[in-house]
């Protein structure tokens, strides 16, 4: 039996030496269904790879087909992992009911080691090393054999006392995160509702939500009548950031995006977009069904394929570039590009609507000004809030991989 000391983060008042032991010494290990279930309306819920998370479905079988294929039945304390595609994700069961799950999922039952541990040990980067060593990774989806789970090595405290404070504090870490992802949810669903009643819908003149103090009708106007297209080139070189669209995070610099660099060495025959300018991308995509609009806001400058139509306002006393970029993330100029980019076959995924065609969209637009620049402000408060709930569950993921890392011995312990 091997030993490690080198634990570089520990409880006060444990200095037993944590014992490296098989998963199949701690555990029984039990395959789910290999059967694809006949599903009822209710019944036993059935899990799967999709369900780790949260360990809830949609999907049940009867109770006698639970009964008949499960002789070993998960229960309260039990861990499941997933085997199959997604591999070495793993949660602990944390209730009574009866629970059915496929052969994607593996079922450990713990025999001398702390659930919460495991499930806080399987996760840590010298187990996930050992599982993705035992991974076929040339089967399509990868999966690990149950028995190759069983060899699986993993550090243990000698002490249950160690274990359970260490699995508690992962867990406490783990609900502070479903939290935060929970309200950022939330948020994003608040937005995209708003998005849906702040602008009036096809044939409308007022949205269905409305800020106090504005009752005029909206009118609509061609994007030509307050936009220009923008084609100046990058002919000087001055600038070398090659951008693309994200559908949820705007206009971004290409090789922080896709870590690499997709465009060119040489761009000066790329369009140079200047902040606060607008591009389309006509590229589709399950985001983006027609494409996305977005406008440049985190840098000055930057450069653009020429497959992109660049245009700014003309008139910002008359549009306010903000509430602009808000309409185009709404779905009410969809039918029209559509219409327009029927007549020809895509591209790979590329709409062919000209720039002629693009700038003659209708736009819906508020008489008053200051309800527009009103509507862009709200949004765009709901979007900070968004921002810092991103980045304080990032935070949160990075201190929980920070402690997996040290909590846990390394993968060259001896």
């Amino acid at each position: 039996m091997n030993q490690n000391k080198s634990v570089k983060i520990r409880f006060k008042g444990f200095t037993e030496t944590w014992e490296q032991r098989k998963l199949e010494e701690l555990t029984s290990i039990f395959d789910g269904t290999h059967q694809t279930p006949q599903y009822t309306k209710e019944g036993v819920m059935f899990l799967s790879v999709e369900n780790i998370s949260t360990l809830l479905s949609q999907k049940f079988i009867s109770k006698e087909d639970f009964n008949r294929n499960f002789p070993v039945k998960p229960a309260f304390g039990d861990v499941l992992m997933t085997r199959i595609g997604d591999v070495g994700t793993a949660n602990m069961v944390r209730s009574d009911r009866d629970l059915a799950f496929y052969v994607s999922l593996a079922l450990l039952k713990p025999k001398n080691v702390n659930s919460l541990f495991l499930t806080s040990a399987i996760a840590s980067p010298f187990v996930q090393k050992e599982i993705w060593k035992r991974t076929l990774q040339v089967a399509f989806p990868k999966k690990i054999n149950k028995n190759e789970i069983g060899k699986v090595q993993i550090y243990c405290p000698e002490t249950k006392e160690e274990q359970l404070k260490i699995g508690q504090l992962f867990e406490a870490i783990e609900k502070v995160i479903t939290l935060h992802q929970r309200k950022l949810n939330r948020f994003q669903k608040i937005r995209t509702t708003f998005l849906q009643k702040m602008f009036p819908k096809n044939g409308e003149t007022k949205p269905a939500i409305r800020l106090t103090g504005f009752n005029a009708d909206w009118e609509q106007e061609k994007l030509q009548n307050f936009a220009v297209r923008i084609t100046r080139k990058n002919i000087k070189k001055q600038n070398n950031r090659p951008l693309t669209i994200s559908a949820q995070h705007g206009l971004v610099d290409q090789t922080v995006y896709f870590n690499n660099r997709v465009a060119a060495q040489d761009v000066s025959n790329y369009y140079l977009i200047k902040k606060g300018e607008f591009a389309y991308n006509r590229s589709t995509s399950k985001d983006a069904p027609v494409g996305a609009v977005r406008r440049l806001v985190d840098y000055e400058e930057g450069v653009l394929s020429t497959l992109y139509l660049v245009f700014s306002i003309t008139d910002p006393q008359h549009v306010d570039p903000n509430y602009l970029s808000y309409f185009f993330e709404t779905t009410g100029w969809h039918s029209w590009i559509l219409e327009r980019a029927a007549e020809g076959a895509r591209n790979h995924g590329l709409l062919n609507v000209s720039s002629q065609d693009f700038l003659s969209l209708p736009v819906m637009l508020s008489s008053s000004l200051e309800e527009q620049q009103k509507i862009g402000e709200f949004f765009q408060k709901i979007d900070d809030c968004i921002i810092l709930l991103e980045r304080q569950a990032d935070l949160l993921k990075q201190i929980k991989s920070s402690l997996l890392l040290s909590m846990f011995p390394p993968s060259n312990a001896e």
